[in-house]
């Protein structure tokens, strides 16, 4: 196993995922922004993209559209590069086994790639969301009256967290984060089995980046909208206390499950997710695209013979 994860195929799919995921978020970066707000902001008023986003620039101006972009495309680079190096890792590993339950194959591996970058990435991303949420003017009071301290960067953002909330911050949300693997695995499932359903409408022939594009945003429409509950709980987890009635402790997903419960009902569960499968569906088709093209650009220019693992 440790020659397949080590393997140089496997290095060139983890880097052309982590940069097409980099490239894609960086285009529509805007949308990320204002599906943050939704999800954390209980009080505000707009429920929709474009008025969110119009709220955020005549507010706060068009730089606060990409507020935090760094550490954000610092912790989606380093994550997509854990995630396809392992994905792509264990496919190699597997390919002699499995081959008649191909859909369960793919999800058993994106279950696990996705608890490895979650165990590893964590930390990253609760400080990405501390930074993007820095200066921002929230409507719910309770968060607006208590902010947290300013941070430099991504360093004194660790820093601060550690010594002033404790080094078990940086894992807030692991509990969430780890059940919403499945939200990765599905999509990655769903996009292999479209691949291949493609494969076989076309007699082999390869997609072409519209094709790619489409089948990556049917596969991500339909893992969002299966876990988005997850992932508002998720923000509300790793942003910090001030997301439940007692703002003084740490929440657990069951509290937040309550608070968002008894305060918003329901469609509490379900807010941003307009914004959130505009942003995530076209980004994760973009991705693809990218990840995809890169690849094979990598492949053709060095030269590498591509062991590509029939699926």
């Amino acid at each position: 196993m440790a020659s397949n994860l080590l393997s140089y195929d496997t290095l060139v799919h983890a880097v052309a995922g982590a940069t097409g995921s980099t490239v894609a978020m960086t285009v529509f970066f805007p949308l990320d922004t204002a599906r943050t707000r939704l999800q954390l902001d209980d009080k505000r008023q707009a429920q929709h993209t474009p008025v969110v986003i119009a709220e955020i620039l005549s507010e706060e101006g068009l730089s606060s559209l990409y507020r935090g972009w760094r550490p954000v495309i610092t912790s989606l680079w380093l994550s997509n590069f854990v995630y396809f190096y392992t994905f792509n890792g264990l496919k190699l590993f597997l390919v002699d086994s499995m081959r008649t339950r191909k859909a369960l194959k793919d999800l058993l591996m994106g279950i696990s790639a996705g608890i490895v970058n979650v165990l590893s990435t964590t930390p990253m991303w609760v400080v990405n969301t501390r930074l993007k949420m820095q200066g921002v003017h929230f409507k719910t009071e309770r968060i607006e009256k208590k902010k947290f301290p300013k941070y430099s960067g991504i360093i004194d953002a660790f820093q601060k967290i550690i010594s002033q909330e404790g080094v078990s911050t940086l894992w807030s949300g692991t509990v969430s984060s780890l059940a919403l693997v499945i939200n990765p695995a599905l999509h990655f499932m769903i996009y292999e089995s479209l691949k291949r359903y493609y494969s076989r409408l076309t007699k082999g022939a390869t997609p072409s980046a519209l094709h790619f594009f489409i089948i990556g945003a049917i596969a991500k429409t339909l893992s969002t909208t299966a876990t988005y509950p997850l992932q508002v709980i998720q923000s509300k987890l790793r942003y910090g206390r001030d997301n439940t009635e007692d703002g003084e402790k740490k929440p657990t997903m069951l509290d937040i499950f309550k608070y968002i419960l008894q305060t918003q009902g329901r469609n509490g569960f379900y807010k941003g997710l307009e914004t959130k499968l505009v942003q995530t569906v076209l980004t994760a088709a973009l991705m693809f695209v990218c990840y995809e093209k890169i690849a094979a650009f990598i492949f053709r220019i060095l030269g590498a013979n591509l062991t590509t693992v029939k699926t």
